[in-house]
C-alpha cells in the first residue's frame, strides 16, 4: 500500500487504473442533484480508458433502479455496472444456507432481488423453515419487520447485515441509517450480526472487483469511515473527493486507517489531472507551488494553490502531530 498523499501521480489517475470503484452520494450527486462536472468528468475519463463501477452501501434499491437514476443525471450506466451492499450481503447469506433456502428480509427491494440472484427464497415473516435473516436499509422499514428480524435472530438464525452506516443523507439533512436499525435488533436480542457486507468491511469491495473484473482498481469516495477505510483494508489506492461529507479539518484528524492515497476537489481534477507529490522541503512540506510549515505550534502557509496547500498540510499534520493544535484553525491558515 502506497504512502498516503506522498507519492503523487505525474499522470492522470484515469490513465493509471482500469476501473474506478465510485461511491454515489457525495461523489456523483448530493440528494437529488448531480454534482457539477461529474458526468462530463466520467465521460472524459472513459475516453482515457477508465471504466466505472458504481458501488453503494445503500441496499434499498436494485441495481437497475440505481442505473436508471444515474442515467437521469446524465451518467450512462447499466445495471451490471452497479454493485450494492445487498449483492454482497446475499453472497454472504448464500454461503451459510442450503440452495433455495428461505431467507427473512428486513429491508427493501434491493435485498429481495439480490437473494433471488443467488437462487434463494426471500420471505417477510419468520418461521421454522427460515434459515437466515438479512437486514439492509429501507426508508419504509417498520416495527413489524424489525420484530420479525428480532424473532429470527433470537432463534439463532445467521444474521447478515448490508452495512452499519449510522446515518443516511436525504434532501432535508441526515437521517438514521441502517446501523441505527441494526441497533434496534441488537438491543432487542442481545446479539451482534454474524457478518457485515458493506464498506468499510471487505465483502462489498470484493464483490465490486469480482463483478467489474478490475485489475488496477481505484476507490473513489467522499467518506473517510467507509470509502477510504475500506480501501485501506483492501490495500487499494483511494481518491478522496471533497464534494460530499468530508471537510478539510476531518482529513487532518483522520486516523492512519482512514487516510486516502490521493485528494481532490472533485472528479475532474481527481481523475483527469496529475497529482503533485508532497515532499519535505527543509522545515516545511511542499506540494506544487504550496509550502506549509509549523512554527511555534501555528501553521504557516506560503503561496500555492489551496488544494496543494491542503495536501501538504495533511502530510504535515500526520507526520508532526502537533499537540493541542486546532485542525480547523490550521485549515483556515492555508486559506480554506
Amino acid at each position: 500500500m502506497s504512502e498516503p498523499l506522498v507519492q503523487g501521480s505525474p499522470a492522470p489517475l484515469a490513465t493509471r487504473h482500469d476501473v474506478a470503484l465510485l461511491d454515489l452520494d457525495g461523489v456523483l450527486y448530493v440528494g437529488p442533484d448531480a454534482i457539477p462536472d461529474a458526468a462530463d468528468s466520467l465521460a472524459r475519463a472513459g475516453e482515457l480508458g477508465l471504466r466505472c463501477a458504481f458501488v453503494t452501501n445503500n441496499a434499498s434499491r436494485t441495481p437497475q433502479r440505481v442505473a436508471e437514476h444515474l442515467g437521469e443525471l446524465g451518467i450512462p450506466a447499466d445495471a451490471s455496472d452497479v454493485v450494492t451492499s445487498a449483492q454482497a450481503a446475499a453472497r454472504l447469506v448464500a454461503a451459510r444456507v442450503h440452495p433455495g433456502a428461505r431467507v427473512l428480509v428486513v429491508g427493501g427491494d434491493g435485498l429481495v432481488a439480490a437473494l433471488r440472484e443467488h437462487g434463494l427464497d426471500p420471505v417477510t415473516a419468520f418461521g421454522d423453515d427460515v434459515e437466515a435473516v438479512v437486514q439492509g436499509f429501507s426508508p419504509d422499514l417498520g416495527w413489524r419487520s424489525l420484530a420479525e428480524g428480532s424473532y429470527a435472530v433470537a432463534a439463532g438464525r445467521p444474521w447478515v447485515v448490508s452495512n452499519l452506516d449510522a446515518t443516511v443523507p436525504t434532501p432535508r439533512g441526515m437521517a438514521p441509517g441502517n446501523g441505527q436499525l441494526v441497533g434496534v435488533v441488537q438491543a432487542t436480542t442481545g446479539q451482534a450480526p454474524d457478518a457485515v457486507a458493506g464498506k468499510p468491511e471487505l465483502p462489498l469491495h470484493e464483490e465490486a472487483v469480482r463483478r467489474s473484473g478490475a485489475r488496477r482498481p481505484l476507490v473513489v469516495g467522499d467518506r473517510l469511515d467507509t470509502d477510504i477505510e475500506g480501501a485501506v483494508r483492501a490495500g487499494t489506492p483511494s481518491l478522496l473527493v471533497l464534494t460530499g461529507v468530508t471537510r478539510p479539518h476531518d482529513l487532518l484528524a483522520a486516523a492512519p486507517e482512514r487516510r486516502p492515497t490521493y485528494l481532490s476537489d472533485g472528479l475532474r481534477d481527481g481523475l483527469l489531472e496529475p497529482h503533485p507529490a508532497v515532499t519535505r522541503d527543509g522545515d516545511a512540506w511542499a506540494c506544487g507551488t504550496a509550502r506549509v510549515s509549523l512554527r511555534d505550534g501555528a501553521v504557516r502557509s506560503e503561496r500555492g494553490e489551496p488544494l496543494d496547500a491542503l495536501r501538504a498540510l495533511a502530510v504535515l499534520w500526520w507526520a508532526e502531530r502537533p499537540d493541542g493544535a486546532d485542525p480547523r484553525a490550521a485549515v483556515r491558515a492555508i486559506g480554506w
